[in-house]
Parts: structure tokens; sequence; C-alpha cells
């Protein structure tokens, strides 16, 4: 044990330097990376020291994941609040209901529509690199991985596409609020859009039981606010953790092995955030400020893995720094964490149906495949989260409604927390980007907001 103790001393000690940035008043993007280059070199130390797999370091990062899973779970505890409390705050303060639908609509629009073009992207990168799963060596976690997605598969062949959209409405709001169902954030969005509207009725009828319901919504985004910023104080020191755990667990020969895939993946990772950017700039926001803001939400997202986890931060830079309105903010942020994701079910099924297609005869560059293709990933984006999200699960949904063998998909677990880490990056800018732009469109946008310095770390400041 003298081995873990000595590691765990060394990681208090890079705490405590982190302590000290916050105490100097060095900003949070600042920390942030801190806790990142930390991290990194903490967690390729251990792995160089005592090898992949070693004892030592799982007991180590046994203890560091206490720090990296308690942060991301303290972000998951106050995701319900915050949607709740904001969604409804924004319709009682706008007073228009007559917009929910135009800014659910156009969230929805613009995430499915870069969803599809994601897959087009996934396509392109797949033959660009000669990608193909012929050659890929099927070890035990391999095959392990493969009877798992059968066993997943037998179990959604059930779902229909009505299921999954029923899975949005909120049958029972309290079991939602405690994040009971993979579609809970959505069902929360509809049942806070509901209490919004009935909040807004009431102060046309009854204007003094209006106003006092508008103070008690004021006094409990005032309360949430504070609490979501206590937390997000909190992020370089989740983000140390994470990252330290990532590459100590990294395993570098299989990376290496499969690295024509990660390449690939990263490339097109890296042309779907062109295309946010793009969308942008033709939308009249500056591309270049725009990443400075979001670059710290983008950071946590990638050592997270967490979609969900980083509504929270989503929602603030926003609405504190990018000067989206409130609606817009949590519409886009809810909404992307359970549908339409660029990264997981947009490019990567794309990427692995056309890595399988020469394995059973099928002509990847066919314009009849590619066309099925783009329309069966467009649609199985959008009712992912009613069979529980992740790239995972749009794999699954993708391959079998093209008649692929499920199982050639567990061929790249080795390298699934790496590229997961890019494509979650990439489901969250894809978010931001729909909720700005509809923000825009709508006329809701803060221009002074967007257009001054003022980012998240003056956000988490105020706490």
């Amino acid at each position: 044990m003298f081995y873990p103790i000595m590691n765990l001393a060394i990681f208090a000690v890079l705490l405590a330097l982190l302590v000290g940035q916050h105490r100097a008043q060095k900003s949070l993007s600042v920390r942030v990376f801190t806790g990142l280059g930390l991290g990194v070199l903490f967690g390729a130390t251990l792995q160089l020291l005592y090898g992949v797999g070693s004892t030592t370091v799982a007991s180590t990062l046994e203890y560091v994941n206490i720090v990296g899973s308690g942060y991301v779970s303290l972000l998951k505890m106050i995701i319900m609040p915050l949607i709740l409390v904001s969604i409804i705050g924004a319709i009682v303060k706008v007073k228009d209901t007559s917009s929910l639908g135009k800014m659910s609509g156009s969230v929805i629009g613009i995430l499915l529509a870069t969803t599809a073009v994601s897959a087009l992207i996934g396509v392109f990168v797949s033959n660009l690199f000669g990608l193909s799963a012929d050659g890929i060596v099927q070890g035990a976690r391999e095959m392990a991985r493969a009877e798992d997605l059968q066993v997943r598969l037998d179990g959604l062949e059930n779902v229909s596409f009505a299921d999954m959209i029923r899975s949005f409405f909120p049958g029972n709001p309290f079991a939602d609020l405690a994040g009971s169902r993979p579609t809970s954030t959505i069902a929360v969005v509809i049942f806070a859009s509901f209490i919004g509207i009935a909040g807004v009725t009431v102060a046309r009828t009854q204007p003094e039981m209006g106003a006092s319901f508008e103070r008690f919504v004021d006094v409990s985004q005032s309360i949430v606010r504070t609490l979501v910023r206590m937390v997000l104080s909190l992020t370089p020191y989740g983000i140390l953790a994470l990252m330290t755990k990532v590459v100590a667990g990294s395993n570098v020969s299989d990376i290496l092995t499969l690295l024509n895939f990660v390449v690939a993946s990263y490339v097109g990772l890296a042309l779907i955030l062109v295309l946010h950017l793009v969308l942008l700039a033709i939308n009249g926001i500056s591309p270049l400020r725009y990443l400075k803001k979001v670059s710290p939400v983008l950071l946590f997202a990638f050592t997270s893995r967490s979609s969900a986890g980083t509504i929270p931060l989503n929602i603030e830079t926003q609405t504190k720094s990018l000067g989206n309105g409130d609606g817009e903010a949590n519409f886009s942020a809810s909404f992307g964490a359970t549908m339409g994701q660029n990264g997981c079910a947009g490019l990567y099924p794309a990427m692995l149906a056309v890595m399988i297609a020469p394995t059973i005869g099928i002509n990847p560059l066919d314009p009849s495949f590619i066309i099925s293709l783009v329309a069966i990933v467009t649609i199985s984006s959008f009712g992912i989260a009613g069979i529980g999200g992740g790239a995972t699960f749009a794999a699954l949904i993708v391959l079998s409604a093209l008649d692929m063998p499920v199982a050639l998909a567990g061929l790249l677990i080795s390298i699934e927390p790496l590229i997961d880490m890019g494509r979650t990056a990439i489901n969250v800018n894809g978010s931001m980007t729909s909720g700005t732009i509809t923000s825009k469109w709508l006329g809701h946008t803060d221009s002074e907001l967007f257009d001054s310095d003022r980012d998240i770390s003056e956000t988490v400041k105020q706490s």
C-alpha cells in the first residue's frame, strides 16, 4: 500500500496547487487548463512508472476518482432544478408562449440537420482513410463486448419509434425530476413549459397572484444559480481527477493498433466543428469570439465524457457569456444531451457502417446506401434518448436497421474512451450552436454581452 499512498499524497499536492491559484484569484479558465495539464502529466507518470493494468495504478485511481466522479455527480444533482426554474422563469418573464414552438422547433431542426451532415462527414472520412472492419483483431474483450451488444439489441427490437416519442412525455414529473428515465431531461422541459404557461395564464387573469408567482420564480432562480456557481467553481479539481484517470488508464499499444480509426475520427470531429463555426458565421456570429467563450465547456465535456453532466455549465455559459436567451439555452442544452448528437449519433454510426459494408458485399460509395444511411442516422438520432442514448445505442440501431452485424461494433472497445472524449465535446458544441443560432433568429441575444470579454470565469467569481 506504500506506492498508492505516495501517489495519493502527490495528487493532494496537485489539488493544493489549484487551491493556491484560486486564492491568488486566477481566472477559472487558467485554473481549468492548469488542472488539465497537471492531470495529463500525473496520469502519464503513473502509467510510465507502473504500467497499464497495474494494481498500484488501479488502487490510486480508485481514490482519485472520488474527486472526478464526485464532481460529475454534483453537476448531475443540479441539472433538473436548473432546467425547471430556468424554463419557467424564461416563459414567465417573456410572457410570450407563442414563441415556444418556434424555439423548440428551431433547436431540434438545427440538431437534426447538423447530425445528417455529420453522417455524411463520417462517410467521407471513412472512405478517405480507407477504414475497414477486416483485419481488426478480436480478442477476449472484443468478443465479450460483441456478446453484450447482441444482448442489448435483443432488448431494443420491440421498441418502436412511437414508443420513443411517447417516452418524452412526463407521466410522473416527480420521477423525472429524480432522473428515473433516459428521457427525463426532455420530460422536465415539457413539464416546466406547462408550469410556465400556466403561470402566464394566471398572471393575465389574476395579476396579484401572477406577481407573487413571478417573485417566487425569481427567488428560486437566484438560489439555483448560486448553487450552480458553487459547483462550477470546483471544475478545475474535477478536470484534474478526470484527466488523470483517462491518461493513466489508456493503453498506448491498443491506440497505436487502431491509430488510423482514431485519426479519422478526430478529422471528422474537426470537420463537424468547422461546420458549426460556418453556421455561426453565416448568421453574423463571430466564430473566434464564440470559441473563446465556450472553450471551458468543451474542455469539461472532453474530459468528463458526459453530455448530461455538462448541461449546467452549458446553460450558464450560453446565458451569462454568449448572451443567449434563457429559453434557447435551456431547450438546446436539454435537447442536445438527448437527441441529435452530432458526434455520438451522427459521425460514429456512419463510420462504423462504412467500415462494415464491404465485409457483407455492400459498396460504401453506392449513392443509395449513403442516402439510406444518412436517413436512418438522422431519424435514429432523434429517438436515441428513448432507449438510453449514447454512441453504442446509436450504432446498434443504425447497424440493425441496415441489416449489418452489430457485433462488429465491439471491435473498437479498446479505443472507445479516447474517441468518446472528442465525440462528447462535439455533441455539446452542437447543442450550444443550435441555442446560439436560435437565439439570434428570435432576437433574444444580448449582443453587448456577447461582444464583451465576459466569460464563464466572471460568472463563477460572483459565487
